[in-house]
């Protein structure tokens, strides 16, 4: 007699790591940290246009502009532009601050046909002459974009068909535009590889993954709403960057037709302390708070001894460094919550602003997404709700 059964159930820890140890046999992001960069440094190098255009969409964009926020205070003087909304009167404003004479434009898009990156692309010919001279294309090494960069002599690099797009920023669509601002795309790969090898081989970074994301699935009907408090302002790419990466690989039917339901919230500290902060302390207790904060951030502007008249009282803060005040002011508001005792909260310190720091980050969250996805049973590298709309648009346009 034979026993199966397709039913959910939350398996054990060794599972899980185990099923995430066979899925890199099929998923390549896990590959990306140990790639050879050698060819996009050189293509870097030869880049002489100040205005680098960036036309993607999604994950074609949102990881880069995550690192490139980041370290927006440490690259070399080129203007990095980022084109992706349909928005005409967005894309008008943007393509403004460009001066399309002085510009490499580096299309990206996994299929090559997606309808925003090839609308904006279509556009952009007709307001400039674009070939091989100041275009780069960045997809599948079968797509349509690639038969197109092929006919016209245009530089490609290749998006791996096994590296879905909101898992590919350290793939060339990430490497490719940082590299050409002089981020050091090799420290990148190194945080990540940091991670990638601790995790696998049952280090650190394994016990913190596993028990997070367990602790995220035993309790999700009662916390379905998972937020990231960051306390910076470097930080608001990678917030939006979590959002799509924790949303869209997620928000899934799992193997018994549950819908599963892990809603992603990013803040930025101190801002959002006067808005969201008020709905975690006092409201609905359906919310885990993950924060995180910037050791240092290697900048020693200080509040002037200035007394104002009629602000006397505030005198204390004089001669107080911005990046100490920032710090107190997230650990304060780390400290109200745990003192709640029922609100579930972490916390992540970043030691140092760049490269390896950054990655590091982003590659964690990617590994903690795979796990969650896997304790819970869905496909998570798929988007089936996304596609629907995108052949009912199709549709749509054809029939105008």
């Amino acid at each position: 007699m034979h026993y199966n059964k397709n039913f959910y159930e939350i398996r054990s820890n060794n599972e899980i790591f185990e099923k995430i140890v066979d899925e890199k046999k099929d998923i390549g992001y896990y590959k990306l940290p140990y790639q050879e960069t050698h060819d996009i440094k050189e293509f870097a190098k030869t880049v002489k246009q100040k205005h680098i255009v960036v036309i993607g969409i999604g994950g074609s964009s949102l990881g880069t502009y995550a690192i490139h926020n980041f370290l927006r205070h440490k690259q070399n003087g080129k203007k990095l532009h980022f084109l992706e909304s349909t928005d005409p009167l967005d894309i008008k404003k943007r393509v403004s601050k460009v001066d399309l004479e002085d510009s490499l434009f580096i299309i990206i898009s996994k299929s090559g046909t997606t309808i925003e990156t090839i609308s904006i692309f279509k556009y952009l010919h007709s307001l400039i002459k674009i070939d091989k001279s100041n275009c780069v294309c960045i997809t599948e090494n079968d797509s349509k974009l690639k038969i197109y960069a092929d006919k016209n002599q245009m530089k490609t690099f290749d998006i791996p068909k096994d590296v879905g797009g909101r898992f590919s920023v350290f793939s060339a669509v990430g490497l490719v535009p940082l590299s050409i601002l002089g981020v050091d795309i090799d420290d990148l790969l190194k945080g990540c590889k940091e991670v990638n090898d601790s995790f696998f081989e049952k280090e650190e970074y394994h016990t913190h993954i596993l028990n997070k994301a367990r602790f995220l699935v035993e309790n999700k009907n009662r916390f379905n709403i998972n937020v990231v408090f960051s306390y910076s302002s470097l930080l608001e790419g990678f917030n939006k960057w979590y959002i799509q990466l924790w949303g869209e690989s997620l928000g899934k039917l799992n193997i018994n037709g549950t819908r599963q339901a892990l809603t992603p919230v990013g803040l930025l500290g101190p801002v959002d302390q006067h808005s969201f902060l008020q709905l975690i302390v006092d409201g609905v207790r359906d919310k885990t708070v993950t924060f995180i904060k910037i050791e240092d951030f290697e900048e020693d502007i200080s509040i002037p001894n200035i007394s104002l008249e009629g602000l006397e009282e505030l005198d204390y803060i004089d001669n107080i460094k911005f990046k100490e005040l920032i710090n107190y002011q997230a650990d304060s508001t780390i400290k109200a919550v745990e003192e709640l005792k029922d609100i579930p909260c972490d916390l992540i310190t970043i030691d140092r602003v760049d490269e390896f720091n950054i990655s590091k980050l982003m590659y964690t969250f990617q590994l903690l997404t795979s796990v969650v996805g896997k304790f819970v049973q869905i496909n998570t590298y798929d988007q089936p709700g996304v596609e629907l709309g995108k052949i009912i648009l199709k549709e749509k346009i054809k029939k105008k």
